[in-house]
């Protein structure tokens, strides 16, 4: 394939893998001075952008999964689709307690139902989709992974500060924390979570994709896409782990240190109280290490790892989504109450 391109004549000396950063794809080029021809390489991405060499966007993408094994594919779908039933199940049994008893009129169910809520939207959209993926769906599915992972992030750090109200600050918690005040955190947790999703959207469709198109993961995210970019995405990178990274790791940091003035308020009340405040700290804590640790380790680091990537982004988009229910009830002495007599109560009415 020749091209002239800015006064060279161009020949590829490789097999253009989509001027994958990578594998540096280059073209040879020559000019002729008139006294002697000027060889020089080139990575393709520096010539010219992909249109210019007659490729078009691509409009689709494969999803590759977790493993590139038919047989273990064959497995890890059976095993999605029992997590995704059990995250289902769960999830929904959680919020139907607590909007069918007298729970929800407790300002700190009215943020877990929230948080569950967003749980099942995420692993929705997760599993929403074929191994075959277009173009636009991958967009809307990116958009929706990073609105509910980042709606869930801005709800933790809001039952955070309630959990703070409430234990450092009892005398004045039904002013801090009324209920427009919780229902003016959950809208600006939604408005921040979309400001982050539209950038990162924005950011991916402003890049030219002239393929391979095959995506090193289970769904649509902003790393695997960089690496199909048909440019230099090194910057973008550096953005990308400054953006999300870093703000994950300045609100995980915050959030532990909540909670350690939380614990270190705790020593002032009595045994029974601090053993329901422990208890109810406890599940926060837990939760929050389960979720951001991953997400830390997923765009933190170098953005080669795209296999640990995508194990580490099983534990915020699945384990975690599974077991918050669990996390909440067992140790939630008020929960197994409210299950037990709405649940237990339902079935001795369907009994007579």
């Amino acid at each position: 394939m020749i091209l002239n391109i800015r006064g060279w004549d161009c020949k590829s000396i490789t097999k253009c893998a989509s001027a994958d950063i990578k594998t540096k794809s280059r073209y040879r080029c020559k000019r002729d001075t008139g006294i002697s021809a000027k060889y020089v390489n080139f990575p393709l991405y520096i010539i010219t952008p992909p249109e210019e060499l007659g490729h078009e966007n691509i409009t689709e993408f494969n999803l590759l999964g977790l493993f590139s094994d038919e047989d273990a594919k064959a497995a890890c779908f059976v095993l999605f689709v029992l997590c995704y039933i059990a995250i289902l199940s769960g999830n929904l049994l959680y919020l139907l307690t607590i909007r069918g008893s007298r729970l929800r009129e407790q300002l700190m169910y009215f943020f877990l139902s929230y948080l569950s809520f967003m749980d099942v939207c995420f692993i929705t959209d997760l599993l929403a989709q074929q191994k075959t993926i277009s173009y636009n769906g991958c967009m809307a599915q990116m958009f929706y992974a990073h609105f509910f992972g980042a709606t869930e992030i801005f709800i933790l750090v809001a039952m955070a500060y309630d959990r703070y109200a409430a234990i450092c600050r009892p005398l004045h918690y039904m002013v801090i924390m009324s209920r427009q005040v919780c229902y003016v955190l959950v809208m600006a947790s939604i408005l921040r979570a979309f400001t982050h999703s539209i950038m990162q959207v924005l950011i991916i469709i402003e890049l030219p994709f002239c393929g391979p198109n095959q995506i090193d993961h289970y769904f649509c995210d902003v790393f695997p896409l960089l690496k199909l970019a048909c440019m230099d995405t090194s910057l973008l990178v550096i953005v990308i782990i400054t953006t999300t990274g870093v703000l994950s790791i300045l609100t995980f940091v915050a959030l532990v240190i909540s909670y350690i003035i939380i614990l270190s308020t705790l020593r002032t009340y009595s045994s029974q109280g601090c053993r329901k405040a422990l208890s109810t700290c406890g599940s926060h804590i837990t939760v929050v290490f389960m979720f951001f640790l991953p997400l830390i380790f997923t765009y933190v680091p170098m953005a080669d790892s795209v296999s640990n990537d995508k194990v580490f982004a099983l534990f915020y988009t699945m384990i975690a989504p599974m077991f918050n229910p669990l996390i909440y009830t067992l140790r939630n002495t008020d929960m197994k109450n409210a299950m037990r007599k709405m649940w237990c109560r339902d079935a001795r009415f369907e009994g007579k």
